[in-house]
């Protein structure tokens, strides 16, 4: 009994490794569907997979050849034999084993398995959301200032993933948390939503709607952006589908004023974004940004997918105002027409009536429950982004000097100094590490080849072009560089 019961485990265990499954789906190697949607596929050698329809066809189009033994592995090599034999060294049958992935198929191009679910369980666990404070203390730890944004964000998030675990509550359904965040061009936008998703966990696909036409167009259909998650979640549907999709640019949708062409990067795009959106099933392409008859495709659900979509909104300040000061120029207590011209925080007043003027459809609006601005970064704000973050600039930059022994000081006239030359630029905190890259570019060249040098001060002197950076010498008295160029000149 003994014996039977080890024989009988070796079977199991031999079963277990030769039937073991692979993660992604079959895909048939001619018409590029998966298993999930052309059905059971035919095994042929070398792991190629044929779903029944492309099967059928190719038997009925080869029906009057002799194809017997065509499909023996030894075939290919007699061939290759036999040219080789007849004086073609160069030429050999391509092996389709050779190709990446298994039967030929890339694997981007393949649908990862579905997980069997024992019973219903849910597929986030409620306990494990981090809550809203939670949230926006580690955006805090990343992004500075916009504490209003911050907040704003960390409580959507937190909604929409307890939607996402709970799925419905008896029979109250609850709403997206769909975002529409408008801000100007460098305060943080793309930055914040990247943290977030870091810090969640969970795949981010992050794209242009500048890019994007109306379908069978030029440019990238809409369903494209949901074929960007899939890619960011490795093609595992099941974890795109609880991912955050955030698309930048989102003013330049706008519908166009005064056209009499179809609008096919405007308001079309609005309107084809709306099931995406409010919740809907749509076909994807695996691998590509667009459909064709090589990419297989696959169906994604984006009830639980989180859209936050951002952009500066350009004109949308002078809306705003002129809004204003037609409620506020009327009777005895009108108020002075200029009055809103130096409000830096003019953004804030927005109002749906506004984006509408814009150009932006109600219907669109109407699937972003959740508008909020974000500042322009002032002075005080562009020194504490060089300084305080976990990752921020100067930090990677003396991490940098360290790997040489060398510690790297900024005083804070020349954080000053470094914060007006980007508020000159007007490009927010993009403009930093390009300002920072041109004045150490002396530096990073030129410390490596003296080992004798310690530490190096940034003087706001240096910034400005009136002198230039503070050197220690180990061991030695505080020089300028000026005055090291002269000990190296008397030294020669």
């Amino acid at each position: 009994m003994a014996d039977f019961d080890e024989k009988d485990k070796d079977q199991k265990d031999t079963l277990t490794e030769d039937q073991k499954e692979s993660d992604y789906e079959d895909v048939c190697f001619i018409c590029r569907r998966p298993e999930s949607k052309a059905g059971k596929m035919f095994k042929l050698p070398n792991n190629i997979c044929v779903c029944n329809d492309c099967m059928h066809k190719t038997m009925d189009t080869v029906s009057q050849f002799d194809y017997q033994g065509m499909l023996d592995p030894n075939f290919m090599n007699s061939l290759n034999q036999d040219m080789s034999k007849k004086g073609f060294p160069n030429i050999r049958f391509l092996n389709i084993a050779d190709l990446q992935g298994e039967g030929g198929i890339p694997n981007k191009q393949k649908i990862k398995k579905k997980k069997k679910s024992e019973g219903t369980e849910p597929v986030l666990d409620i306990r494990n959301i981090p809550p809203p404070h939670r949230i926006k203390a580690q955006l805090d730890d990343y992004v500075i200032g916009q504490e209003h944004a911050k907040k704003v964000i960390s409580v959507a998030v937190y909604n929409h993933y307890k939607r996402v675990a709970t799925g419905t509550m008896d029979d109250i359904e609850i709403e997206k948390s769909n975002m529409l965040m408008i801000g100007p061009t460098g305060c943080g936008k793309t930055y914040l939503v990247k943290t977030l998703a870091r810090l969640l966990d969970v795949p981010l696909a992050i794209t242009d709607a500048t890019s994007l036409t109306e379908a069978g167009y030029i440019g990238d259909d809409i369903e494209s952006v949901v074929s960007k998650l899939l890619a960011a979640a490795d093609n595992d549907v099941e974890k795109a589908e609880r991912g955050i999709i955030f698309i930048d640019e989102i003013d330049k949708i706008a519908k166009k004023k005064n056209t009499t062409s179809r609008d096919v990067s405007g308001e079309s795009v609005q309107q084809g974004m709306l099931r995406l959106l409010e919740g809907a099933e749509v076909e994807v392409p695996v691998g590509a940004n667009s459909k064709n008859a090589m990419v297989p495709l696959t169906t994604i659900n984006t009830r639980n997918i989180l859209f936050i979509c951002g952009g500066a909104f350009p004109d949308l300040e002078e809306i705003i105002k002129q809004r204003l000061r037609r409620q506020t120029s009327i009777g005895f207590n009108a108020e002075l027409k200029d009055k809103y011209d130096n409000d830096t925080d003019i953004l804030s007043k927005v109002t749906i009536e506004d984006l509408k003027k814009f150009g932006m459809i109600p219907e669109f609006l109407g699937r972003l429950p959740i508008i909020y601005t974000l500042k322009a970064l002032d002075k005080d704000m562009l020194v504490r982004i060089l300084k305080e973050p976990k990752n921020a600039i100067l930090k990677q930059y003396q991490k940098l000097l360290e790997l040489d022994e060398v510690q790297l000081c900024f005083d804070d006239g020349a954080l000053e100094a470094i914060a007006e030359k980007a508020m000159k630029k007007d490009i927010g905190a993009r403009a930093l590490r390009a300002i920072i890259e041109d004045f150490m570019l002396d530096i990073m060249y030129e410390i490596p080849k003296d080992d004798n040098i310690g530490k190096v001060t940034i003087t706001r002197e240096y910034i400005e072009g009136a002198g230039g950076p503070v050197i220690d010498i180990r061991n030695s008295a505080a020089i300028s560089a000026d005055g090291l160029k002269a000990i190296e000149a008397q030294e020669k």
